[in-house]
């Protein structure tokens, strides 16, 4: 399924309402069953610009990927709530305002005001910690409580009642919690209190940009950081500190490899298809898996799933961070399919235009860094796959070679590190795996078998 029709489908399920209602609510949709918030890329129609079936009407912005959002039916954009460049706009949250032709306008702004108070959170969690609070203090005291409301910072000590969702935006974004007034029930704060916190101006000056001469540019930047850059920062983090990583290398000898590329991209230079070293890697990667499957697995806490096919997730470097798009049942392809499979899905990645079953649902992944000239390097495992491989660059090494006159000889050495999480990959287990990649890749015929 493409990005569009899966942004056709979801699109649908949120925009369609009662059409005894002359305005209706767009809310954020999910576009992925994993996705909670996104952002507005940018919005493809203006405010009362008419649009048709099929028209694309904004692009949201994923964790991964850039969708667009088309039309189902014809109407007009009335207002838009969400502007371009909204971050973390919350799955179910309005983000405009739609209308059809003949419908009167005039009363859009009101409907969109009290459409954006619209909160996506669940009454129970504004009223979970209620308890608490009225259990505490003894009954005189209970007419204090709507003073707290009032008090635009909390007390050194006193303790902070706030959403799951506002301690979470104000960890990401580094905001104080004791800094921010809460509009919640008795002063609780809310999600809404945490986004439209600005900090003061004494804390501004306090900041690193202080010591700046007047008139002149800091000598730093901040950049945002994209709903991909939070995604890799929370997934990489939890892997590092939960899953007990362990590292085996080897050194493989690549003549082979680069003899036989070099007669097959002969081969295939008339159909326009090129071979890389990555292919061969990847290659390799699905016969091991066939003959060590435990090291095709999966952690899940109460069990460890071993899969039956070899979905190899390949890391590639975009603008806005890394993601791995999957080459589906590599031990069922070959190495021109493999090759022209991952190129696309290389491109698309670069364009932000991968579509989530593309990079959802891998058994194991390579990471390769050889092309950037890097012989080494040890990488975070991708959860919960078991296992990822570094690739490093090959390298013209001198090895010992009694067989030869001078006793030594010149050979292309690729060296690669397996990473590993303990729990469902013990040592042993690894070496064995890394033994049998590292066969296929200097007897590469044996593809062929």
């Amino acid at each position: 399924m493409s990005s569009s029709s899966l942004a056709r489908i979801l699109y649908r399920g949120f925009h369609v309402s009662a059409r005894r209602n002359a305005l209706q609510k767009m809310a954020m949709p999910a576009m992925s069953p994993t996705m909670t918030e996104g952002g507005i890329s940018s919005w493809k129609k203006a405010e009362g610009e008419s649009f048709a079936t099929g028209d694309v009407l904004l692009e949201i912005e994923t964790d991964k990927a850039v969708i667009d959002v088309e039309a189902q039916e014809d109407g007009i954009l009335a207002k838009i709530i969400a502007a371009d460049g909204s971050k973390g706009v919350a799955v179910g949250s309005p983000i405009a305002i739609l209308a059809e032709e003949g419908d009167d306008l005039s009363g859009v702004a009101d409907f969109a005001a009290k459409a954006a108070q619209d909160t996506p959170e669940p009454p129970k969690e504004e009223k979970a910690p209620e308890p608490p609070k009225s259990e505490a203090p003894p009954p005189k005291s209970e007419p204090s409580a709507p003073k707290s409301e009032s008090k635009p910072e909390l007390t050194q000590g006193e303790r902070i009642f706030a959403s799951p969702i506002a301690k979470k935006i104000a960890l990401e974004r580094g905001i104080p919690l004791a800094k921010v007034k809460g509009t919640g029930p008795e002063g609780r704060i809310i999600r809404a209190d945490v986004e439209a916190y600005k900090p003061s101006a004494a804390a501004a000056a306090a900041s690193p940009a202080a010591p700046a001469p007047a008139g002149s540019s800091p000598d730093y930047i901040d950049i945002p950081l994209s709903g991909m850059r939070r995604t890799i920062a929370a997934r990489l983090s939890e892997s590092k500190q939960t899953a007990p990583h362990y590292y085996l290398t080897v050194d493989i000898n690549m003549d082979k490899v680069l003899k036989l590329r070099q007669v097959f991209n002969k081969d295939l230079a008339d159909k326009g298809t090129k071979l890389s070293v990555n292919d061969f890697v990847v290659k390799a990667v699905g016969k091991a898996l066939e003959d060590v499957p435990e090291a095709n697995s999966a952690w899940l806490g109460e069990v460890i799933r071993q899969y039956k096919k070899a979905d190899i997730s390949v890391a590639v470097a975009t603008p806005s961070g890394l993601i791995t798009p999957i080459v589906r049942d590599v031990g069922g392809k070959g190495l021109a399919t493999i090759s022209a499979e991952a190129k696309a899905l290389a491109k698309k990645a670069r364009d932000g235009k991968l579509a989530p079953q593309d990079y959802q649902g891998g058994t194991f992944t390579v990471s390769n860094l050889g092309m950037f000239d890097i012989s080494h390097f040890t990488a975070i495992i991708n959860p919960p796959q078991s296992c990822i491989l570094a690739v490093g660059s090959t390298v013209p090494t001198l090895v010992p070679a009694p067989e030869e006159e001078r006793g030594f000889k010149t050979v292309n050495i690729m060296k690669v590190t397996l990473s590993s999480d303990h729990r469902s990959v013990d040592g042993a287990l690894g070496a064995k795996w890394l033994t049998a990649f590292k066969g296929y890749l200097e007897n590469p015929l044996t593809f062929m078998l």
